[in-house]
Formats: C-alpha cells, sequence, structure tokens
C-alpha cells in the first residue's frame, strides 16, 4: 500500500508538470486556434536560462529556486516574439501553414542550442535543499509538495486572471469571437501577444518544477514533454483551462502506475493509448465541449 501512494503522488507530480505545460496549449488553442508544437522546447529554453542564471544566484547567496524569475521574464518575451515573428503572419494562412511554422520554430530552437551551448546533457544542481518530510511512514521529497502546490494555486490564479481583470475578460472575448472582440474595442493582437506570454511563462516554471525532479538539461528535453502535455489538453478538452490540469494529472498517475507495476517500456504506449480510446468516445475530450456553429 505504502508503494501505491508513491507512485500516486510521483504521478501528481510529473502530472502537475504536465498540467502547468498543457495550460499553454490549451490557452493558445483557445485563443489563436493555433497548436504551437514549440511550447516544449520553451520549456526547454527556460531550463538553459535557469542553469545560467545559478552563478549569478550564488554570487549573491540566493537560493537556486530563484532562478524562476529570468527564466519567466526570458520566455514570456521569447513567447511573444515567437507569436510576432512566426504566427502573426500566417494568422489568415490555412492551419497547415502555421502547424508547419510551429514545427519548424521546435526544429529552430533545438539547434540554436545544439549550435551555441552545444548537444551534450547537462546536469542541474538541486532546487531544494531541504529534507524529506516524513507522513505516515514515507517519504516525500519536498520538490513533490511544492510542485502539485505551485500548479494549483497557479492554476487558480490563471482562472481569477480570465474572469476578474480587463486583461483576461479581453483574451476570453478574443477565444469567444475575435471579429465581435474587434468590434467592441479590444485589441486582438495585444491579447493572443499576452496569450503567449502567460503560455510561455508557465511552461518557465514547469520547467524549474521538472528540473527539481529529473536535474538533467538537453537540447531535446522539450520535445517529449511538449507531446505528452499536449495529449493532456486535447484529453482533458483542449481550450478548456480545467481540462488541461486534468489531462495532466491524468497522465502522469497512468504513467506512474504504467512503470511501476507494468513496464517502463509501455508506459508511454498506455499514455497515447488513453488518448485515442478518450478521443473515440468523446472527440472533444473529458471537459470539452461541441460547439455547433451557425450557417
Amino acid at each position: 500500500m505504502k508503494e501505491l501512494i508513491l507512485q500516486i503522488i510521483n504521478g501528481l507530480q510529473i502530472g502537475s508538470i504536465y498540467a502547468l505545460v498543457s495550460l499553454g496549449y490549451t490557452m493558445v488553442y483557445g485563443v489563436a486556434k493555433l497548436i504551437n508544437f514549440a511550447h516544449g522546447d520553451i520549456l526547454m529554453i527556460g531550463s538553459y536560462v535557469s542553469l545560467f542564471s545559478i552563478p549569478m544566484l550564488n554570487s549573491m547567496g540566493l537560493p537556486i529556486w530563484l532562478a524562476v524569475i529570468p527564466a519567466v521574464v526570458f520566455c514570456a518575451i521569447l513567447g511573444m516574439l515567437i507569436e510576432k515573428v512566426a504566427y502573426t503572419p500566417l494568422r489568415n494562412s490555412p492551419r497547415i501553414s502555421n502547424l508547419i511554422t510551429a514545427i519548424g520554430v521546435s526544429l529552430l530552437l533545438q539547434n540554436l542550442v545544439m549550435t551555441f551551448i552545444g548537444p551534450n546533457p547537462q546536469s542541474f544542481p538541486k532546487v531544494f535543499n531541504v529534507e524529506p518530510l516524513k507522513v505516515a511512514g514515507l517519504s516525500i521529497n519536498f520538490s513533490v509538495i511544492i510542485t502539485i502546490l505551485v500548479t494549483a494555486a497557479l492554476t487558480v490564479l490563471l482562472q481569477l486572471f480570465l474572469r476578474k481583470t480587463k486583461f483576461g475578460k479581453a483574451i476570453r472575448a478574443t477565444s469567444q469571437d475575435e471579429g465581435a472582440a474587434k468590434l467592441v474595442g479590444i485589441n486582438v493582437n495585444h491579447a493572443i501577444s499576452l496569450t503567449f506570454a502567460i503560455g510561455s511563462a508557465l511552461a518557465a516554471v514547469g520547467s524549474i518544477l521538472y528540473l527539481s525532479a529529473y536535474p538533467k538539461l538537453e537540447p531535446t528535453m522539450g520535445s517529449m514533454l511538449g507531446i505528452k502535455a499536449f495529449v493532456a489538453a486535447v484529453l482533458g478538452g483542449i481550450g478548456n483551462i480545467p481540462g488541461a490540469v486534468l489531462g495532466g494529472v491524468i497522465l502522469g498517475l497512468v504513467e506512474a502506475l504504467t512503470t511501476a507495476y507494468i513496464s517502463s517500456q509501455l508506459a508511454d504506449a498506455f499514455v497515447f493509448g488513453i488518448l485515442i480510446i478518450v478521443l473515440l468516445v468523446k472527440p472533444t475530450g473529458i471537459l470539452g465541449q461541441n460547439i455547433k456553429e451557425k450557417v
């Protein structure tokens, strides 16, 4: 029973990371109707920014987890830059053009890192220097608790931002009807740029949480992580924020339990198999809704 509880906790940890990254996918799709396959690589960039920020933090006597701040700032700016340079010129183009461009941006980011930093994996120091917590005979890493709490807090804050603030309401209006949003004076371009900035910032937070659990960086680290986060968004209902979180948690639990009790080699197969089953039964995802358009 203790082993099962530990695996569930591990699943919640990696699932929380998937949830943070999938929030970026679901927000961008909800507003711009674009699948940003470069999103996982933004997490990778955030990881390297955190790594390069450590000497400065050490010289100032600050904890390593504060590296998330420069990572968030850099990734938010990078997300807006990618949107302006790569996606804005194609906004009225067929969706296949945006999809191909997103894949191209992903490969560009990976190869830039390989060229200027190097292709070899690099280790990341311990993020939280806190002893594991002992609860009911279980030893739980502090990073697990922080990851789950941070994901929950950011999800709530994001929901409040979208519902209570002027900028959040502008994003929601743009998501629901871009043409109507323009008619009532909303700057759609600013709303979309802000969406990319928020999504990229969440990916940066996800990067430091991911490194607290898996302290190794490499240029391709965002590829599979990004794909799984996209699967989480689709599983929960892409465009739906609670659905993205639910999808991430489900994927994390399935991956952890499959690795522990069946086979680590089959973990990814089970993850994608569940996606196929859900899409066959409910194509809009678990919390997604069918949207009918009047002709």
